[in-house]
């Protein structure tokens, strides 16, 4: 997990859907995300932070022009 995301889970504590947005952009997670948080909070929070530290975009995936694996 990078600073990155560290920040991006604070920010969902407040508003679930805009650290998926942030994560994920405009897609599925994220309209689904706005449905849990709109049928309850604590859905949407959990989901938004399973997103942030689950999903790895192809930056976090190379290092040094390589990919990790």
């Amino acid at each position: 997990m990078t600073l990155g995301d560290f920040i991006r889970i604070l920010i969902s504590i407040l508003i679930p859907p805009l650290g998926v947005f942030l994560r994920v952009g405009f897609g599925l997670h994220f309209w689904l995300n706005i449905l849990l948080t709109l049928l309850g909070y604590i859905p949407g929070l959990i989901h938004a932070i399973w997103i942030i530290a689950s999903h790895r975009t192809r930056d976090d995936l190379t290092y040094g022009g390589r990919y990790l694996k």
